[in-house]
């Protein structure tokens, strides 16, 4: 279990996400309604949930933190599932994808509504994001 204090960080953000030697993990929706859920970390905040995971200090990008970014997307489409399924919609999950690079952006995939949430934690700031097609 990852121990850790997070708080929201403002408000929802907008527009193409640039990321720098950052991980993200995505999780494919399927069912009543299609899009993704993705966390965008940068390293160092991958780092600190890895460690909380192992119990040990991590500080290098391996299939370690792959998979433990990779967890976190699970469990957070894990709850979007169960939210969803409550409000009477059927909801799949694809098994999560791991992006990761010294640059890159995510953008929305065609028609979506698109809610990006950013979030804070000691280790640094990351984004929660939601994509769902209209």
């Amino acid at each position: 279990m990852v121990m850790m204090d997070i708080e929201q960080a403002g408000g929802l953000t907008e527009g193409n996400l640039p990321f720098k030697n950052s991980i993200s993990g995505v999780i494919g929706l399927a069912g009543t309604r299609k899009g993704v859920l993705a966390i965008h970390t940068p390293e160092a905040v991958a780092f600190a949930i890895t460690s909380g995971f192992l119990g040990m200090e991590v500080t290098e990008v391996n299939a370690d933190v792959e998979d433990a970014v990779g967890e976190v997307a699970n469990m957070l489409g894990g709850n979007i599932k169960m939210f969803l399924t409550d409000k009477g919609r059927d909801i799949e999950l694809s098994l999560p994808s791991i992006v990761k690079g010294e640059a890159y952006d995510f953008q929305p995939g065609g028609d979506v509504e698109r809610i990006v949430v950013p979030f804070t934690c000691a280790a640094g700031d990351f984004f929660i994001e939601i994509q769902l097609e209209k």
